[in-house]
């Protein structure tokens, strides 16, 4: 059976990840990331699961400051995996910004969408 891709299904879960109360569950969060999964985060770094979720359980309230999505897209990459794009902008207390191009990778067990790897890549600044 092949999955259409939903757009909008799969950009609400990306965007959960985003919310402060579900970074601080470790039954939401393993809810939404898949065994396996990996992240290569902006600094270089790679993650597997547990880290991630130890690092978001860890991450102090705000302290990031406000997260801005747009230019989302979606492609089919298997019969039951997508492949997630889009442009983030953190908008820091002190004005300052950092935009990322992010991918992610969703799976579909049969059940459920989880991600099974992230990777954000800090975008030049404009001269």
């Amino acid at each position: 059976m092949t999955l259409l891709p939903d757009l909008v299904e799969i950009r609400s879960l990306e965007q959960a990840l985003h919310r402060p109360e579900i970074r601080r569950s470790r039954i939401e969060l393993e809810g939404l990331l898949a065994e396996g999964f990996l992240e290569i985060g902006a600094s270089g770094r790679a993650y597997d699961r547990e880290a991630i979720i130890t690092l978001l359980l860890e991450e102090e309230d705000d302290s990031s400051g406000e997260l801005q999505t747009t230019n989302y897209a979606l492609r089919p990459i298997s019969k039951n995996a997508v492949l997630l794009t889009y442009e983030a902008t953190r908008v820091y207390r002190d004005g300052s910004t950092r935009s990322t191009l992010r991918s992610s990778i969703w799976t579909h067990d049969g059940t459920k969408w989880q991600m099974l790897f992230h990777q954000g890549t800090v975008r030049a600044q404009a001269c």
